[in-house]
């Protein structure tokens, strides 16, 4: 199939590392300068990467119309308040561009009396957007959202077994791995295949990790890494620009981050594995 090319556009994109103490620019910056020089086609693909924001935005404005929104979304606070306005109205936002996970949340929502319900709607959420994710006819997006999925819930089941809490309710998603996972919660590597899931070993490792900064750090090498392995034979098309947006969004994590945040992060990582449970301080 045809791809587009962006030649001048990539060439005159500037170089950094994992390692990189500045940025080349923001990610808001690039996204900028990037949509002006994307195909319809390619940018309705980053737009895939891009609706996380709007996730989180959704959930914020479902609970509070005046509530404070990431910058980095597809869709306005006007976009998302007509569109929840409309599937309650209407049953449809009537918008071929508003995705349908949106449209399936928003009715679940007001069909339930969201504040009594013991229900993660965040979790719901993040599970509809990751298989939102994974059905983009793009391999490296769909293989992205994947290994990003899988990650997280593999992390999730080793500290859930560490702080005795309940495995299942942690993992997300319904792939083969969160499939495996669930039903080998018992099991020292929860039935998982380290010959299909070559990073099980380092990730399982990098959960023992004492420093958290460090711990934080090296799961997003492994990311890096992915992303470099995976794009070897790539140059000035989608796939490209994708991995560079990716790599570019974990640059601007750890050249804003300090060490004393790192430990902030893992905190908030650490809690919203299972709401209201108290886990012990770590020494």
């Amino acid at each position: 199939m045809f791809k587009n090319k962006y030649y001048y556009f990539v060439a005159g994109l500037p170089d950094f590392s994992f390692d990189s103490t500045k940025l080349p620019f923001t990610v808001s910056e690039f996204k900028e300068i990037l949509y002006k020089e994307l195909k319809a086609n390619d940018r309705k693909l980053i737009d895939r990467y891009f609706l996380k924001a709007d996730t989180s935005n959704l959930l914020k404005l479902l609970e509070d119309n005046e509530a404070e929104l990431e910058k980095q979304g597809v869709f306005s606070r006007e976009e998302l308040l007509n569109s929840i306005t409309l599937v309650k109205k209407k049953g449809s936002a009537k918008n071929k561009n508003f995705p349908k996970i949106f449209e399936l949340f928003i009715k679940q929502w007001l069909q339930e009396d969201a504040e009594a319900e013991n229900k993660n709607w965040e979790d719901l959420l993040t599970s509809l957007y990751f298989d939102y994710g994974i059905e983009a006819k793009n391999s490296l997006l769909s293989r992205w959202f994947t290994l990003n999925l899988n990650i997280g819930n593999i992390l999730a089941a080793i500290y859930s077994r560490k702080y005795d809490l309940d495995i299942k309710s942690v993992v997300i998603g319904d792939n083969h791995i969160a499939q495996t996972i669930r039903a080998n919660t018992k099991q020292r590597d929860f039935g998982l295949d380290g010959d299909e899931i070559e990073y099980l070993a380092t990730l399982t490792k990098i959960s023992e990790e004492t420093d958290i900064y460090e711990r934080e750090r090296k799961i997003d090498k492994i990311r890096w890494d992915w992303l470099e392995e995976n794009t070897v034979f790539d140059y000035f098309n989608i796939e490209y620009l994708f991995a560079y947006l990716c790599k570019l969004q974990i640059l601007e994590r750890w050249v804003q981050l300090n060490a004393e945040e790192g430990e902030r992060v893992f905190r908030e990582l650490i809690a919203n594995i299972k709401k209201d449970v108290k886990i012990p301080d770590e020494e």
